[in-house]
């Protein structure tokens, strides 16, 4: 009898592995919803649109954007975070997503439990953007000006705990050069300000300060990624003059933890051969973005190197939300 109870199980126990595995053969057989936690519009929906219709044309199976805007981002993705595991609800969200947590009481989710990553989609580079009339050419004249008027030259940040926010309290550090950093509610008022002269700097995605850096409106100093772009190949890293800064902006893909690995082995292959498609390769490129194809490791520890960068920045700095 006994040895019939564990022939059983055993038996049970192959079957339900063998229906999970089919499950996840004939994912998906519905549309998948990707969550965007920010409002329509600006570099991330963009992005996210076109990975979304490019995965739908490969899965054979619709991928539904869903903007669920509200409390920094921390909405949309508590219902991620909360959704059934089985691959029909996704995240496509920045980086903003791992350290707004580190700067507020408390957030309905846990990034590091509650979510498995996908996918690192993008890398956005920042740019070192000041007003027109401001006395220098190159980030050397910056923090030779900046040494020469201590304390008297501003910078703006679009949000508390951005990339941006992060990278230009890590420029101060670096260089050693004080300014004044000015919070704002987005890049938008921040730019018009910098344009208009109430404000010297900005550190923002290349894609913001470009337009009107082509149009002569402002000055781009010096991009933070580790090489020079290919959208602007005369513009020097901020690397070049201070060794070893590199920061970015970036965008990733996640699902809810405990998803089928099965599924989420296909999503980061589906993702990859859409990242390397001439539509979307193409005009990704040109905005400034650095696509990023890779494994489901490589993005988790990318992912941890860049939260732990992030952390130590946000700790010296004293940063809390707004």
């Amino acid at each position: 009898m006994q040895r019939r109870t564990l022939a059983h199980c055993a038996l049970s126990a192959v079957l339900l592995g063998l229906a999970g595995a089919a499950g996840a053969q004939a994912w998906p057989a519905k549309p998948i919803t990707m969550i965007i936690p920010f409002p329509p519009g600006g570099t991330l929906d963009t992005v996210g649109r076109m990975l979304a219709q490019k995965l739908g044309e490969q899965l054979g199976q619709s991928v539904v954007v869903d903007n669920r805007a509200g409390a920094g981002g921390a909405i949309g993705s508590a219902a991620v975070a909360r959704a059934t595991p089985d691959g029909y609800t996704l995240l496509f969200s920045p980086s903003t997503f791992t350290t707004t947590p580190m700067v507020v009481k408390s957030t309905p989710y846990d990034v590091n439990k509650d979510f498995q990553p996908v996918a690192l989609v993008a890398k956005a580079p920042l740019s070192i953007a000041v007003n027109k009339n401001l006395p220098v050419n190159d980030l050397k004249g910056l923090i030779a000006h900046a040494k020469s008027n201590p304390g008297k030259l501003t910078f703006a940040i679009g949000s508390s705990a951005s990339a941006g926010h992060l990278s230009t309290e890590l420029l101060k550090r670096a260089s050693g050069i004080d300014y004044l950093i000015v919070p704002y509610k987005g890049s938008g008022p921040a730019y018009q300000d910098l344009i208009g002269g109430q404000i010297d700097g900005f550190v923002d995605p290349v894609l913001g300060s470009a337009q009107y850096a082509k149009s002569g409106m402002l000055k781009v100093l010096a991009v933070t990624s580790k090489s020079r772009i290919p959208s602007m190949p005369n513009t020097p890293t901020v690397g070049e003059t201070l060794p070893g800064y590199e920061f970015y902006s970036w965008y990733g893909l996640w699902a809810p933890a405990k998803m089928p690995q099965e599924i989420a082995q296909r999503l980061n292959a589906e993702v990859n051969k859409a990242l390397d498609a001439p539509e979307i390769k193409d005009k990704l490129t040109v905005q400034g973005l650095l696509l990023t194809p890779g494994s489901i490791a490589d993005f988790a520890a990318f992912q941890k190197e860049d939260m732990a960068r992030s952390a130590k920045i946000i700790s010296e700095a004293s940063i809390r939300a707004e």
